[in-house]
């Protein structure tokens, strides 16, 4: 596979943001499998962006070439109080999350899973914390505590400070070229790319992907990014906290139509549009098309073979919310089916997931 090839598959959507987009050339033409990586906190049921967002990225990676491992940061998870900070909880979510990646099609085979409790037990690891530590202020390391899901005045705990640390930590001493992670995370991308020189380790490429949006639709700015679209964009993401805001892969398609029927979704416009995202960034990934049923006296049915006619005919006002809502309800629920049924079959996934279900998610 030639290198522009590559870098189609590596940049394409959800991908947001390439920091930088020469740099990442430059690697795809004297590496021909680049070690890339994404992280996750076990934390909760799986939802869109975790469930299907991520395996498209991720899909798209592996096609690229990547080597690339999946860090399930179980001690990052202790820290940030997910699960109660018990770390025996936090390992049952992670082999659940290992079933959801199974379930969305995911082949294991092509990807090195990773637990951060193998990690710390080497002293190295912590070398690399406590020198990343050492070479950041403590405002720098209270600014990046948004890669936590939290801001300045949120952390009430002193282990909370070496969060970016250990983040940063992770990527050197994991010998990552791709940090390929969600938009929140760019501060600690940012600073690996900083401080890589003085460890003599690689600078890494950071691929940040877009945040898919909340059934809600866009909040107020909370102070996540300096930029105000990043920050609004960070802020209205669909959040496992927040169920009712929230599509998980387990939902029926009753609970997906009754969610989807309620989300934001204003005539005519884009911006802020949760259900036009969902369109954009997973329907129109993983389907060829998207199907309208409506009544002849509302146009009659229609087929939509891209994103951009769908939105174009969204804003000239030629598809009505309630209709589009409908088409993409039913899209979600095939997308989603797969992943559904896998937990309702294998017993060893049923397990895991009644066990985290019964679990209280926290923030």
């Amino acid at each position: 596979m030639d290198v522009e090839t590559k870098l189609e598959l590596i940049t394409r959507p959800p991908t947001e943001e390439v920091i930088t987009i020469e740099e990442l050339r430059e690697l795809l033409e004297t590496v021909e499998h680049p070690v890339a990586y994404d992280g996750f906190e076990p934390s909760g049921l799986a939802h869109l962006p975790f469930g299907v967002l991520r395996a498209i990225k991720l899909e798209d990676m592996l096609e690229a070439g990547c080597r690339f491992k999946l860090l399930l940061a179980d001690w990052h998870a202790m820290i940030n109080n997910k699960m109660g900070g018990d770390l025996n909880k936090i390992r049952k979510v992670g082999e659940y999350f290992i079933e959801v990646w199974k379930a969305a099609g995911i082949d294991l085979s092509r990807v090195e899973i990773v637990w951060a409790n193998d990690l710390v037990n080497d002293r190295d690891y912590w070398r690399y914390v406590i020198m990343v530590a050492k070479s950041i202020t403590l405002k720098r390391a209270l600014r990046a505590l948004p890669i936590m899901g939290r801001r300045e005045g949120e952390m009430q705990e002193a282990a909370q400070i070496i969060y970016p640390a250990m983040q940063v930590a992770d990527i050197y001493y994991m010998g990552v070229d791709i940090c390929q992670l969600g938009l929140d995370q760019r501060r600690a991308n940012i600073l690996a790319r900083e401080l890589a020189s003085k460890f003599n380790r690689k600078k890494p490429v950071a691929v940040h992907h877009h945040m898919l949006m909340g059934l809600q639709g866009p909040i107020e700015s909370r102070g996540y990014e300096e930029d105000v679209e990043m920050d609004l964009e960070i802020a209205s993401k669909m959040s496992k906290s927040i169920p009712e805001t929230s599509i998980f892969v387990h939902d029926s398609y009753e609970e997906i139509k009754s969610k989807i029927e309620k989300a934001y979704c204003p005539p005519r416009i884009v911006k802020g549009n949760p259900v036009l995202e969902y369109a954009k960034y997973i329907i129109f990934r993983k389907m060829k098309s998207l199907y309208i049923h409506r009544p002849s006296k509302y146009g009659g049915d229609i087929e939509y073979w891209s994103y951009e006619e769908l939105e174009k005919d969204y804003v000239e006002g030629r598809l009505h919310p309630a209709d589009l809502k409908n088409a993409v309800a039913e899209a979600l629920n095939q997308i989603i089916k797969p992943i559904r049924e896998h937990f309702e079959r294998d017993p060893h996934a049923r397990r895991l997931y009644e066990f985290v279900k019964t679990q209280e998610i926290t923030r």
